[in-house]
Formats: C-alpha cells, structure tokens, sequence
C-alpha cells in the first residue's frame, strides 16, 4: 500500500475537519472562520492542523489529534501518507534530521481563560520526557471578541517580584489570583505575534482566536488543577506524569519589567517581497526560533512558491485561491488547510477574490 499512497505526494492535499478536545472551552470563532453554522463553543475549541501527533487526554479517542485527508483510495492520516516515503513528502532534510513533520499548527479560540501553564524547552523534553521535541510555540492572534465586557488578553512572564519558592507558594495553595498576579497581563488586538519559548510561563485569556504554530508535542505543565469554569484538571494533565516538584523545574525563573517582556517575545511582521498583486510577509523566521516559521501573503492576483526542498501547509484564512500545480488546477476557499509536499517543485497561487493566506513551514 505505501507505493499506492507515494503518489499523493505530487497533489496539494486538503485535510479533513480536526476538531481536539481541550480542557477550556471555546470554538465560536473557527466555526465563523471555516462559515459554519451555528456557531458554538464547546469543548472542543482547537482546530490542529496537519498534525501528526495524538492529543493527550485521558479517555479520550486514541487517534485524536492526527490530520485525516480524503483520496480516491479512501481516507487516510496524513501521517501513513508521509510514513509511506518520508523523504518525497517531507524533503530529504527533514526526513534525515526529524523524521516527521517537526511542527504542530493549530486555530485556536477560548471562550475562556487557559490555565496557567508552562512547555518544556528542548533540554527538559529530553531529560525527563524523553522527547526530542519540548514545545517552544508563538501566536499570530487573528481575532478577538468581548466576553463579558472583558477585553481579549494574553498573561506572559514572570513580573520582577516572583521568586521561585514565591511560586511554588502559590501553586501549593492553589492561589490563582496571586499566581495571575505574577505574570505580565497583556491586551491584545488582530496582528499582534508572540514567541513563547519553552519555560515561559503564559495563559491566553478569554476570547482570543490565534493560530499557533509550535514544536510538535502536547507536553503542557499546568499549575491551576481548577479551570477558570470548574472542571477539575487530573494529576497526568497538571504535570504529564512527572510529579508536582519535577514540574515546577519546567519553569524559568527569570524575571522581567513589562516592557523588556514585548521587546522579548512581542515580534513585528516584515514585509519581505510586494508587488501591485501581493505583499508577502515574514511572521516568525530563523531570527525568532529554528523550530518554524510562518509567512502571511495577501493576494489580488498571482504568486508562485518554488520549493525550497521542504513541505509547507497553507492555511486559507480569507478568499477563494486557486492553486496550478503540476499542469492541474485546484480551488480552496476560506477555512481550507492544505499540505504542500517536498515533491511539488513549483505551485502558483491565484486569487478568485482578495485573499490572505497563512504559510507555515518546518524546522529549518
């Protein structure tokens, strides 16, 4: 069967909708986006985007988490396609150095503040998770909305009053307030980009759609075992099974004034190549992190991508596009996501109406 699925690698592949469930709730905002009705927030809030990962929860679906894409022979995970030669999906460097697709991409949209949290730097990933990934991740926030008359805002960074056993303090008592109240409350506006790098402590708060883009991995160290609703958060969600005392080393101590915190992890967008039909611009790129990157292009008109050797994922925020590919036309349209293997040597990208559409590439 592997040599049946090779050939898919020369077409650009639309996933399947790939809904995860979270312990927040949310969702409104991608069902607006991919012009779904109703839209509700519920419990599955995340749209993970060519992912080849499995989402961790407890009794929850087994294969939940992986991207699924619809072919003439039937429907397979984007995973077994990609297992079926790793180097013509996802180029020899990839393939050699990762032997995987090396990045994770979500849609998200909370309803409700996240809890506060933490991911592995690289180092902790490999020490005590045995992971060649930790989950270094940025923001690009795409929407917001008012819930409760309460603006869209993100929590990033230890203030420079927070000591290490300050913290723990908070975590033992359960102290939310006192934990919030160490960290930088940041409002935010459609735009607006952030790194977040393994060991810095953050919360996104209530009514932010963001697209995330991240190292490949759904290592996250909470220290709220309530969320902000009530739902009781288990002990393999608070700290993935490595104890409270070993999860709390997952943090960095370091300490900021607010704005050293933006000058650190709020990035501005650079426009890299323009034109009377396009303007391209650079997100998050080898200046921010070796772990992704993500390019915006706005198009009235054309653009072609040449292969740089590697796949990508472009992911239809607005408009409608049609892609000629190998001598083959295809047409996508708002809320589509679409992989781009290492195979296809050359894409044009044509708009049918104004679009914006978000570029998401590999480790580098």
């Amino acid at each position: 069967m592997a040599k049946e699925l090779q050939k898919y690698a020369y077409a650009p592949l639309k996933q399947l909708s790939n809904r995860v469930w979270r312990t927040y709730e949310g969702g409104a905002l991608i069902d607006n986006w991919k012009k779904n009705s109703p839209e509700i927030d519920n419990s599955k809030p995340e749209e993970w985007i060519m992912s080849t990962i499995v989402a961790r929860g407890k009794n929850r679906p087994k294969d939940e988490g992986l991207s699924l894409i619809e072919t003439e022979d039937g429907v397979f995970s984007l995973k077994e396609l990609i297992d079926s030669d790793l180097e013509l999906y996802l180029g020899k460097h990839i393939a050699e150095n990762f032997g995987t697709t090396g990045v994770l991409i979500k849609m998200l949209d909370s309803k409700e503040r996240l809890t506060v949290q933490v991911h592995p730097d690289k180092q902790y990933a490999k020490s005590i998770l045995n992971s060649e990934f930790g989950k270094t991740e940025s923001w690009y926030v795409l929407n917001t909305r008012e819930i409760n008359g309460e603006k869209s805002v993100v929590y990033m960074g230890f203030k420079k009053h927070v000591t290490k056993e300050k913290w723990k303090m908070f975590f033992d008592n359960q102290d939310i307030k006192g934990m919030l109240d160490c960290l930088h409350k940041i409002e935010v506006k459609p735009g607006d980009a952030f790194m977040i790098y393994g060991g810095v402590p953050h919360a996104i708060g209530a009514g932010c759609f963001l697209m995330e883009v991240q190292e490949p991995t759904d290592y996250t160290m909470r220290v709220e075992k309530t969320t902000p609703t009530g739902l009781k958060i288990g002990p393999e969600l608070i700290h993935q099974g490595v104890g409270e005392e070993t999860m709390l080393e997952c943090f960095h101590y370091d300490t900021y004034t607010e704005e050293e915190a933006l000058n650190k992890w709020k990035i501005s967008p650079e426009v890299v190549d323009a034109s009377t039909e396009f303007t391209l611009k650079t997100l998050f790129n080898e200046s921010h992190t070796n772990c992704f990157g993500l390019n915006e292009l706005i198009l009235n008109g054309e653009y072609t991508i040449k292969s740089n050797s590697c796949f990508y994922v472009a992911v239809i925020y607005t408009g409608e596009v049609k892609l000629i590919c190998n001598e083959k036309e295809y047409e996508f349209a708002q809320g589509d996501e679409i992989f781009i293997s290492a195979a296809i040597s050359s894409i044009k990208f044509v708009s049918k109406s104004p679009s914006k559409i978000l570029l998401c590439y590999p480790p580098s």
